[in-house]
């Protein structure tokens, strides 16, 4: 039997959730709607023209409000105004080309930007837990074939995985300064390559071809022999839940947590995208034969052992499930039905799978 997230737990809870119009949060924000606790979701001014998962997360939460977490004292005074007993923080540059681009970017808001949320809670007497959501890049990337665990070395080659690796040693320093001392349970949660319905971002798989699919064009692969750890995205914002449930009873420890898939999930690219393609029901794979642009790791997986030994959490969805599942969001969203309902839907199944 696999653990969900209790609404027992969550109904009336104070949440603070940061980057609730992006992908991950505008599902979270959902989520936690449905399990009754009070949400404030802080993120920068959204553009729902590019991003229709944007309304749905501003529609989920009790208050939605414009703050840029590069900016320490409007945070504060958001954070302080919120009253949280919990904190989410999922706002970043998640985008490793783009870090590319606009290094600095990606340095203040993953570096910097974490930095302010964690002083602003020094100064949020009622706050008792803290989840702050990296990534599985910040492992130092050898290439090597056994899963990184939680005590591997940090590191990271591109600014984007760099800056989530400093945010990580960030983290550990509040929480022993500071935030230790006041009673505030502090988690850091990385979790694998996220797939599922509502992704716009660029320069990603699933994103990238509905967009080309859908328009009768090909998707273009630099690296179809790249792997990663795929999963659905129900799946870590389920470990999000229990970790910060878990942080309130004591039950689990502060620290970082690796939320990815089973060992058999672990699959290229190119898999992915053929699995994606006869799942959408058509498309047009095209490999590029000269790859060009920055550096990609070839080779990266999660050892989640401690999440399921502490928390109870492990995947539901095997990967073949998730990219069915993600597919037919988009497919269904192209045809006229509502985001949120296919959210809905997803999240209903997404519990019911024992």
């Amino acid at each position: 039997m696999v653990r969900s997230p209790s609404a027992d737990f969550w109904a009336g809870k104070h949440v603070l959730l940061t980057g609730h119009t992006g992908f991950k949060g505008a599902w979270l924000a959902l989520w936690l709607a449905r399990l009754g606790a009070h949400v404030t979701g802080l993120s920068l001014e959204p553009d729902v023209a590019l991003n229709p998962l944007c309304q749905l997360g501003m529609s989920q939460v009790k208050q939605s409000s414009v703050c840029d977490i590069r900016d320490p004292s409007d945070l504060q005074t958001q954070v302080a105004q919120s009253k949280p007993d919990i904190v989410l923080h999922l706002a970043a540059q998640a985008l490793v080309r783009e870090s590319y681009a606009n290094p600095l970017d990606s340095y203040a808001t993953n570096v910097m930007g974490t930095a302010n949320v964690l002083n602003a809670i020094r100064f949020a007497p009622g706050v008792r837990v803290a989840v702050m959501v990296t990534t599985d890049k910040v492992y130092r990337n050898e290439e090597w074939v056994h899963p990184y665990r939680e005590s591997d070395v940090l590191g990271g080659h591109d600014p984007y995985s760099a800056s989530k690796a400093a945010a990580e040693l960030v983290v550990d320093s509040f929480r022993s300064a500071y935030l230790e001392s006041l009673g505030v349970a502090v988690a850091t949660a990385r979790a694998g390559n996220v797939i599922g319905g509502g992704d716009w971002a660029s320069d990603r798989l699933i994103p990238d071809a509905i967009r080309a699919w859908s328009r009768n064009g090909e998707l273009a692969i630099r690296r179809p022999q790249s792997v990663r750890p795929w999963q659905h995205v129900l799946e870590p914002l389920c470990g999000y839940l229990l970790l910060a449930e878990a942080l309130w009873s004591a039950q689990a420890k502060p620290g970082a947590y690796n939320f990815g898939p089973s060992s058999t999930d672990i699959a290229s690219v190119g898999d992915v995208a053929q699995m994606a393609r006869a799942a959408y029901g058509k498309g047009t794979l095209v490999i590029e034969k000269m790859v060009t642009g920055p550096h990609e790791a070839g080779l990266l997986a999660l050892d989640s052992a401690k999440a399921l030994a502490v928390l109870g959490h492990r995947p539901r969805w095997c990967l073949s499930d998730a990219v069915r599942k993600t597919m037919d969001w988009y497919r269904l969203f192209g045809e006229g039905h509502q985001a949120v309902d296919l959210c809905q839907s997803d999240i209903n199944a997404f519990e019911a799978t024992v």
